[in-house]
């Protein structure tokens, strides 16, 4: 038989994470958005409330958790507010790469480090011209001796310049296309790498996005991850999870704008009743709750699969397409509910919109989530 029931366990997490999110994010969460700026306070708050590096095994002083569990404590997180979810979300990405290929020793090292303490970290693969084209990467590292010496520039990083690890993607043989790729660890202390432009952003605007620029940056060889020309495939295991990651987020900011949506109308009075009593809004608010409902059981499959050890890259691009496409149309949805209020500030409806559409966006546009989809129903 199939359980569609969370263990006490997961329950009693699940509800640690709500109340920390409307405790410690939603009261906030307005300020840091308006004014595009960090929350200086929140990692260290997340980290003493054991909200950091979740699925890190407990050996290396993560919190344990599996796949399935740290997503419903994501969806939780995002529910509060996206922007501080995307904080936590890029040190899953950020050490993620790690987890799935360093050895026993940088694990041991970079980890003990990065639990340790309230600390981010960051992975950094996008370039100005290099999208979704991995092969196109431009940033080099040539060996020399017992060193990799990286170059180039990075783009649209969340925790970028600030984080104290960054996973760095680079060419080691750029003949090789894809082939060539390979990954590396560059703490924060390395003198060869900075940040740089800080991006303005249409929403999570909590989260700091910036460029990394790599200028000289010598790397020890036994920061590698993995083997050389091994990147582009640490890279897609890392980015399976993500999707699945981006897909609960995308679940836990449609519930927070339609519970708004559901509160709104039944306070909203127009020709004398509740607009809650009008069937033209009762049929847009099923129609989200619907869509919620089935979007959380495609993220909760696809994370549950990675549980199992079972392929999940189709999963994953399912969940990231199907959640955030309904986010979208969620947030959308709820902002036509409230009205000219839904377009104003002084409501969290706007907002939601605004976050809601970088989901359909990074760790794979949604358009090459359907490549992938269609790749695998025509056996490719």
């Amino acid at each position: 038989m199939i359980s569609f029931e969370l263990s006490d366990e997961q329950k009693a997490i699940q509800k640690v994470a709500r109340e920390f999110a409307e405790k410690e994010i939603r009261p906030v969460a307005a300020e840091y958005d308006e004014e595009e700026k960090y929350p200086e306070h929140f990692i260290a708050t997340a980290f003493k409330a054991g909200m950091t590096y979740l699925y890190v095994p407990e050996e290396y002083g993560g919190q344990g958790m599996d796949f399935l569990t740290a997503c419903i404590v994501g969806e939780e997180i995002a529910w509060g507010c996206c922007g501080f979810a995307t904080i936590l979300g890029a040190n899953n990405l950020g050490t993620t790469p790690l987890l799935v290929a360093g050895t026993e020793e940088q694990k041991k090292k970079y980890f003990g480090e990065l639990t340790s303490r309230p600390s981010l970290a960051a992975m950094a693969l996008t370039e100005p011209d290099v999208g979704s084209d991995a092969a196109g990467v431009k940033t080099t590292a040539v060996r020399d001796s017992g060193d990799y010496v990286l170059n180039g520039t990075k783009c649209f990083i969340s925790n970028g310049g600030m984080a104290d690890l960054t996973t760095v993607f680079a060419s080691t043989d750029p003949s090789r296309g894809v082939r060539g790729l390979s990954c590396f660890l560059v703490p924060a202390g390395n003198p060869g790498i900075s940040g740089g432009k800080k991006e303005r952003k249409m929403g999570v605007r909590a989260s700091t996005t910036c460029e990394v620029i790599l200028s000289e940056c010598r790397v020890p060889a036994s920061d590698l991850l993995g083997e050389e020309g091994k990147g582009f495939k640490i890279a897609m295991i890392t980015l399976d999870k993500a999707r699945v990651s981006v897909a609960c987020n995308s679940v836990g900011i449609a519930r927070a704008a339609l519970e708004a949506a559901v509160d709104y109308a039944k306070g909203r009075v127009q020709f004398g009743k509740a607009i809650a009593e009008n069937q033209a809004i009762q049929f847009m608010l099923a129609d989200m709750s619907m869509d919620i409902e089935a979007a959380r059981l495609m993220y909760m499959k696809a994370a549950w699969m990675e549980t199992q050890d079972m392929p999940f890259t189709n999963q994953a691009a399912f969940a990231k397409t199907f959640c955030s496409d309904m986010a979208m149309r969620v947030t959308t949805d709820v902002v036509q509910v409230f009205g000219g209020y839904g377009y104003m500030r002084d409501y969290p409806v706007e907002k939601y919109m605004r976050d809601a559409k970088i989901n359909q966006i990074w760790d794979g546009t949604n358009q090459i989530q359907r490549i992938v989809m269609a790749r695998a129903l025509l056996g490719r």
